[in-house]
């Protein structure tokens, strides 16, 4: 995989080393230093830069990247992907049910990793799987694979800061409020490797905030659409547990399969700055018929 993305400076980078300069611009220490291992990784109107060299108004400064190594023991596996969109930086899936994000104990060729190291090898490409939003193995919807270091890193701190925004959409038991926001922090539960539950002990900050769309009374259920101010593990389905409108089909919170045979969760849009453009996404993914068939909107 290459890339070269390429700068211009202006006034404002007056006496700004190259190293200064890249660094405002999210580059992370670690993918300097692999910079100035590649051949004309980093050039300076044209010629190959030091990192301490001062730059001018007007400088054009280009950086190279190359990765030609695969993520270890992910096996290329041909499997469709539904890409909602792709560029030389990112590529968001919207991710089906079923499918876990990363291989795994029982899972060794039927992940998204799977799917995309096949995607860019049948390409003649190097992958290594970066995920930045991974959704558990039943939740649809989009998810961002960042294509190299620097754009994960840049969207790694995104994350961080909250500035992906997310928004969800669940079906739960039951008739929820209009909205609402659930304010309850979230740790391990001490029996188990991989539930979760709401502990103001020892849990950490999460921040949850819902809006019921539809509700179906025949069937007891609601429609809602939730943001994420936080991004915790299980937040959604421990958060809606708590509150006591559990998401329908999920096998550790609420394994009643009535109506659905699997979690009813779907990422339904990404609101985040490019890492590398600049450029504002606002990416959107359908709710999946399985979920609006309980509420009669296919």
């Amino acid at each position: 995989m290459e890339r070269i993305i390429d700068f211009k400076t202006t006034c404002n980078d007056n006496e700004k080393t190259v190293e200064a300069f890249l660094k405002e611009h999210g580059f992370t220490h670690q993918v300097l230093v692999n910079l100035k291992k590649t051949n004309n990784g980093i050039t300076r109107n044209g010629v190959w830069a030091y990192t301490n060299e001062k730059i001018s108004a007007g400088d054009k400064i280009s950086v190279h990247i190359v990765e030609n190594c695969n993520s270890d023991n992910i096996l290329p596996i041909k499997i469709p992907l539904d890409i909602a969109y792709e560029d030389d930086d990112l590529i968001v899936i919207n991710k089906p049910a079923g499918m876990p994000a990363h291989p795994s104990m029982g899972n060794h060729d039927n992940s998204l990793a799977n799917a995309l190291m096949y995607y860019f090898n049948s390409q003649g490409l190097s992958f290594v799987f970066r995920c930045i939003n991974r959704l558990d193995r039943d939740t649809t919807g989009l998810t961002i694979v960042a294509k190299h270091a620097l754009a994960s890193g840049i969207l790694g701190k995104a994350v961080a800061r909250r500035d992906i925004h997310r928004t969800y959409y669940a079906v739960c038991s039951g008739h929820t409020p209009d909205c609402g926001r659930i304010d309850a922090p979230i740790a391990r539960k001490s029996d188990s490797a991989i539930e979760r539950c709401v502990d103001f002990d020892k849990g950490e900050y999460a921040i949850t905030d819902y809006t019921r769309l539809k509700y179906n009374p025949d069937k007891n259920l609601s429609l809602v659409q939730l943001k994420l101010l936080t991004g915790r593990t299980h937040q959604i389905r421990v958060h809606m547990k708590y509150i006591g409108f559990p998401l329908i089909g999920d096998f550790l919170y609420n394994p009643d399969y009535t109506y659905m045979d699997r979690q009813a969760l779907h990422s339904g849009r990404l609101e985040f700055i490019h890492p590398v453009t600049g450029k504002k996404m606002d990416l959107i993914s359908d709710i999946p018929s399985d979920m609006k068939s309980l509420f009669k909107l296919v």
